[in-house]
C-alpha cells in the first residue's frame, strides 16, 4: 500500500479561471476567422449568417448547461467517455473514447495545426502550402503541413513536464485571444460603413446561395434546411471542445462546483465574441466579399479594411497566437480520456501510466502521432466535415443519458442539475439528430467515412477485450 502511494497521481491544481480559460481557449481557434465565407455562400444573406451562428450558440449552451449536470454526477478524468459508460456501457464508452482517439480530438488538433501554419505564411511566406517539399507521387508534403506537425510535437512536449506548464500557455494565450477579439470588434464597429451595412441589411431574410460571381440560386424548402446544416458544420467547429474541461476533471480542485460553472462562463463567452464578430463582419464587408474572401480567410479582409496594409499581418498574428493556445487546451486534456480508458482496460495498457511530472506522457505522444498524420491531408475543410457530424451524434447520446440517469439513478447526488430540465435538452436532442440526418444526406461523402470510425469500433473492443481481460487493473478509481 505504502508502495502505492508513491506512485505518481494526477495532482488537483486547477481552479475555475483555469477550466474556464480551457473552454474558452479551446474553443476559439480559426474557425471564427474563416468559416464564415461558406456560411455566407449557403446562406446568401446577412441575417441567416447570424442566424447560423445564433442556433449554434444555443445548441452550445444547451449542451454545456447539460454537461453540467453529469460533470457533479461523475467528476473523474475522462469526462464524456466516462459518461457514456456510466449511462450505457463500456461498449458505448469505448465507441466514444476510440472516436476521439481516431477522429474527434486528433482531427480537431490537426485541423488547427493547418491553419495555424496556413496564417504564419502571411509572415513567413516560405512556410506557405504551396512550397511543396516533398513530392511522393500518392501524396505532396508541404512547408505549411511541417510547420503544423513541429507545432503539436513542441506542445505535446511541454505538456509532457506537467500540468503547471500547459496551464500557463493556457490562460495567457486564452486572455490574449480574448482581448484581441474583443479589440477586433471593437475597431471594426469603429470603421462600420453606413453603406455596406445597409446594402447588406436591406434584403437580410432572404435564404438562398450566394454564388461566387455575384448571383443567386433560389433553394426549395428541403433543401434550405439541408443548406443550413451544411453552414453550421463551420459554425459547429468553430464552437467545438467546449468539454475539454470535462477530461481533466480529475485535476480540478472542485470538480463537483468548477466543471460546470468553467462550461457555462466558457461558453457563454465565446458565444458572445462568435456573434458579435459576425456581425462586425456585416459592417465593414459587402456580402459578396464576405463570401469570396480570398482562401475563405474572412477576418483577413476584414481587418485590411480596419486597419488598411497592416491589417494582414494584425490578424495572422491574432489567428497565430489563438490557434497555438487552442491546440495547446487540446492536446493537453485530449490525453486524459486515453489514460482513464486505460485504467479501465479499454485502450494501450501503457497509456494508463503517468510519468514523474504526474501526467499521460504515453498519451500524449501516441495523440501526436495520429494528429500528426491528419495534418498531411491537408484538408481543412474534410476534417470540419468528418468531426462536425461525429461529435454531435455523440452529444445527442450523452444529453439523452440525462433523461436514462434521471429515472435509473432517481437518487444520485447531483449538485448541479441540467438548465430548462426537460425541455431545453429535448430541444438540443432534436436539432442535433435533425443536423446528423441533413449532414448525411447532403454531404455524405464524410459524413459516412465519419460514422464508419465509430462502427469500426465495435469489433476493435471486442478484440480488445478478448486480448486484454487478463490485463485490466483491478483498481480504476482516478
Amino acid at each position: 500500500m505504502k508502495e502505492d502511494l508513491k506512485q505518481p497521481h494526477l495532482k488537483h491544481e486547477l481552479g475555475l479561471l483555469d477550466g474556464t480559460m480551457l473552454v474558452a481557449g479551446s474553443m476559439i481557434g480559426s474557425g471564427i476567422f474563416i468559416v464564415s465565407a461558406d456560411i455566407t455562400r449557403n446562406v446568401g444573406s446577412a441575417g441567416w449568417l447570424i442566424v447560423v451562428w445564433l442556433i449554434t450558440g444555443f445548441m452550445t449552451l444547451t449542451a454545456a448547461l447539460s454537461y453540467g449536470e453529469l460533470s457533479g454526477m461523475f467528476p473523474k478524468a475522462g469526462g464524456q467517455y466516462v459518461y457514456l459508460k456510466e449511462i450505457y456501457n463500456k461498449l458505448m464508452g469505448f465507441l466514444y473514447g476510440w472516436s476521439f482517439f481516431a477522429v474527434i480530438q486528433t482531427g480537431t488538433i490537426a485541423a488547427v495545426g493547418v491553419a495555424f501554419s496556413k496564417f504564419t505564411a502571411y509572415l513567413i511566406p516560405a512556410v506557405s502550402e504551396d512550397n511543396i517539399l516533398f513530392n511522393l507521387g500518392f501524396i505532396k508534403i508541404s512547408a505549411a503541413q511541417i510547420v503544423s506537425i513541429c507545432v503539436i510535437v513542441l506542445l505535446t512536449f511541454i505538456n509532457t513536464r506537467g500540468v503547471k506548464s500547459g496551464k500557463i500557455i493556457q490562460t495567457t494565450f486564452t486572455l490574449t485571444k480574448i482581448l484581441s477579439l474583443f479589440g477586433l470588434i471593437i475597431f471594426g464597429f469603429w470603421a462600420l460603413s453606413s453603406n455596406t451595412w445597409h446594402l447588406n441589411w436591406s434584403n437580410a431574410w432572404t435564404l438562398h446561395k450566394l454564388n461566387t460571381d455575384g448571383s443567386f440560386a433560389e433553394y426549395t424548402s428541403v433543401a434550405a434546411l439541408g443548406a443550413i446544416a451544411a453552414s453550421m458544420v463551420g459554425s459547429i467547429f468553430s464552437s467545438d471542445s467546449w468539454n475539454s474541461v470535462t477530461f481533466i476533471a480529475g485535476e480540478m480542485k472542485n470538480p463537483k462546483r468548477d466543471v460546470a460553472l468553467s462550461l457555462f462562463l466558457g461558453t457563454m463567452i465565446v458565444t458572445l465574441i462568435y456573434v458579435a464578430a459576425n456581425v462586425m463582419y456585416t459592417a465593414v464587408l459587402p456580402l459578396h466579399d464576405i463570401a469570396t474572401a480570398d482562401k475563405d480567410r474572412v477576418a483577413v479582409a476584414a481587418s485590411h479594411v480596419i486597419f488598411g496594409n497592416g491589417g494582414t499581418i494584425v490578424i495572422a498574428v491574432m489567428i497565430m497566437i489563438s490557434t497555438f493556445g487552442c491546440n495547446n487546451g487540446l492536446i493537453f486534456a485530449g490525453a486524459r480520456v486515453y489514460y482513464t480508458m486505460a485504467k479501465d482496460g479499454l485502450f494501450f495498457k501503457k497509456t494508463g501510466t503517468l510519468n514523474k511530472f504526474s501526467v499521460p506522457e504515453f498519451g500524449l505522444w501516441i495523440q501526436a502521432l495520429v494528429a500528426s498524420i491528419l495534418c498531411l491531408s491537408g484538408k481543412y475543410g474534410d476534417l470540419l466535415d468528418m468531426i462536425s457530424f461525429v461529435v454531435v451524434l455523440f452529444y445527442v447520446l450523452t444529453i439523452i443519458g440525462i433523461y436514462k440517469l434521471r429515472i435509473t439513478r432517481p437518487d444520485a447526488e447531483r449538485p448541479y442539475k441540467a438548465f430548462g430540465y426537460p425541455v431545453l435538452p429535448a430541444i438540443y436532442i432534436v436539432m442535433g439528430i435533425a443536423f446528423c440526418i441533413l449532414l448525411i444526406i447532403y454531404k455524405p461523402n464524410f459524413t459516412w467515412p465519419g460514422l464508419g470510425i465509430v462502427l469500426l469500433g465495435i469489433p476493435i473492443y471486442y478484440f480488445s477485450q478478448r486480448n486484454l481481460k487478463d490485463e485490466v487493473p483491478a483498481d480504476t478509481d482516478n
